[in-house]
């Protein structure tokens, strides 16, 4: 069985009171999703990164008390982990489908890489489509479209990813769970598209 898009009580799961109980339903209905995208764009993802990539799916084994707000899937160059490396995100909070390259605070080279891409900005924002969005916080919603920025305010969020200890910086694309597109197994083709474009970027990050 393949990918056939996410569902409405995916995306209800995080309406699910209690650590345990959330947890059986992120691992029961959303990560054998997160399996089957895997194995459906791993090698795609791989020929964009230009290095052979693999799967990781978050199974938040620090949580101890609170149940999570979203859950995601990572593609990274690293076999053992993807939190200190630049990485490919797809996941979920109760609302929408996020479509990531994420760079998170766990990385030791971050204010390098806020160097890069501050040194060279007009070429970053041409590979950014307008209707892309960035994120500061991979454990929040808040996102902006980079329209709405500009140039100076994509700057801003990259000086306070460069400054900030705890700043982050995730660039790509959200989809609303009433989205008709993510219901559908032609879903992943938007996604991969998305790593197309995001691609560039992964690159400059890793250079």
């Amino acid at each position: 069985m393949s990918f056939a898009g996410f569902l409405e009580n995916d995306f209800d799961v995080f309406h699910i009171d209690g650590l345990e109980s959330r947890m059986e339903g992120i691992r029961t209905q959303i990560q054998p999703k997160f399996k089957k995208i895997g194995e459906a764009i791993l090698n795609d993802t791989s020929l964009l990164a230009g290095h052979e990539m693999f799967v990781h799916i978050a199974q938040h084994a620090r949580r101890k008390v609170n149940a999570p707000v979203d859950t995601w899937m990572a593609f990274c160059e690293n076999k053992r982990g993807y939190k200190q490396y630049p990485h490919f995100q797809i996941g979920l909070f109760d609302d929408r489908v996020f479509v990531w390259l994420a760079l998170i605070y766990e990385l030791p080279s971050k204010r390098k890489i806020a160097e890069t891409y501050l040194e060279h900005l007009p070429d970053l924002l041409r590979h950014i489509p307008d209707h892309f969005e960035i994120s500061p916080d991979h454990m929040k919603k808040d996102s902006f479209r980079v329209s709405d920025l500009g140039e100076q305010g994509v700057r801003d969020l990259l000086e306070r990813f460069r400054d900030v200890n705890k700043a982050e910086l995730l660039i790509g694309r959200t989809f609303a769970r009433t989205d008709p597109q993510v219901h559908r197994a032609a879903f992943l083709d938007t996604v991969k598209d998305t790593f197309s474009t995001l691609a560039p970027l992964y690159g400059m990050a890793r250079s």
